[in-house]
């Protein structure tokens, strides 16, 4: 019943023209498909080797020399490859830094000071938990008030969603490019231009489409944007994340989190806080070298395959994924909770059904590993350079057959 599946699931990967890269990644024992690239991306197999060469050399053998030699100026140097491979903005804008949640704080309570007069905060009601948790408690430190957008929970946020929300109050738009429940797209160019024509600051979270989705942020004219590196960048558990500020807003803000790093000069000790210009007032803390390793490994190789092929490709992977669903898991009750089309969907596919929280333990058991998020769905996280058809194929029918 399913042999055509699995032929056009083989057909598909015979014709894809970034097949080779699947050996690139590190393969976990016992595990037939890895359907979680949303949330952690796979390591890259030649990441042991480059740990070990650091510990032996850059670290072992230049010890701190090499805060001179390569490690002050990593942050802004990797933060450029970033913007240069997946971003489409120019130098001098990304840099990394913190965590997701630390680098939206500091954008979320700098964009709020640098629109003085203005006192709301537009949100997505079903936005990720950290993005509405920290803009509620910018809200309560600087007095604003939370505007909520609620959109259509697949469609998500369209550009006149906002018609009604954005005046003369608006100070600041938090928006996720690619939802994280069902992976929808949103426009970026014509939401950030309808914000833009309210007088209002926009900030992008791009945790779900960095690395999966091209983007053209400077061509766009987004404000300021905010990104984890551990899922399509493969950075690894806990990698920093990386901020984006427009060039000609970086002399207008000031991040409210003075550490030295940031610092104009970090070594002269001195009494008062004096931040250093550009991208960089963005650091606080030291920065965490080791955890930006693996990233510059990966964002190789998604600059050999190229952004739009890698997009191609995510486009392929959950096109035949909603084929599948259509075939194999609608008959059962099976929900689709994404986007059919591809141009309003990201790199991810979400199903539901009520008997999902338990399933996806009873899968996880025997190695295919879903990603499921309350109340009842189960996230197809189809990491393009890592994941074939094949794979989707066998995770997906798993998915069948447990609810059969």
């Amino acid at each position: 019943m399913t042999e055509h599946l699995l032929t056009a699931a083989r057909a598909l990967d015979a014709a894809d023209p970034l097949r080779h890269h699947l050996d690139a990644f590190v393969k976990a024992p016992g595990v037939s498909a890895y359907l979680d690239g949303n949330s952690l991306g796979r390591p890259l197999a030649v990441v042991p080797d480059l740990l070990d060469r650091f510990v032996r050399e850059d670290w072992g053998t230049r010890l701190i020399r090499s805060w001179d030699e390569q490690w002050m100026a990593l942050p802004e140097r990797v933060g450029d490859r970033i913007a240069e491979v997946t971003l489409g903005a120019a130098a001098g804008q990304t840099i990394v830094a913190d965590s997701t949640s630390v680098l939206l704080y500091k954008l979320m309570r700098a964009a709020v000071a640098a629109r003085p007069g203005r006192s709301e905060i537009v949100i997505e009601a079903g936005n990720f938990p950290t993005d509405r948790f920290i803009a509620a408690g910018v809200a309560a430190e600087t007095g604003a008030t939370l505007v909520w957008v609620e959109p259509d929970s697949v469609r998500g946020v369209q550009p006149e969603d906002l018609d009604a929300l954005l005046n003369e109050r608006t100070a600041l738009v938090v928006l996720s490019h690619v939802d994280y429940r069902s992976g929808a797209l949103a426009d970026m160019a014509a939401i950030t231009a309808r914000v833009h024509d309210a007088g209002a600051l926009m900030l992008w979270d791009l945790c779900h489409s960095a690395g999966s989705v091209p983007m053209r942020l400077d061509a766009c004219g987004v404000d300021l944007a905010v990104g984890c590196t551990y899922k399509y960048l493969n950075g690894g558990p806990g990698s920093p994340a990386f901020a984006y500020v427009r060039a000609d807003l970086q002399g207008g803000i000031r991040q409210p989190i003075q550490g030295w790093f940031g610092a104009a000069d970090i070594f002269a000790m001195g009494p008062e806080y004096a931040p250093t210009p550009g991208i960089r007032q963005l650091l606080s803390g030291t920065p965490a070298v080791t955890s930006m390793i693996a990233m510059q490994a990966m964002l190789d190789l998604i600059a050999e395959a190229g952004i739009d092929a890698v997009r191609a490709k995510s486009v392929s992977l959950t096109d035949f994924a909603v084929q599948v669903f259509d075939e194999q898991l609608a008959p059962l009750g099976v929900r689709l909770l994404s986007p059919r089309d591809s141009a309003a969907r990201g790199g991810h596919v979400t199903i539901g059904h009520p008997d999902f929280r338990a399933i996806t333990q009873r899968l996880w058991g025997e190695g295919v590993i879903p990603d499921f998020r309350f109340p009842n769905g189960i996230r197809l996280g189809l990491s393009p350079l890592s994941t074939s058809h094949e794979e989707t194929l066998h995770g997906m029918l798993a998915v069948r057959d447990a609810l059969g």
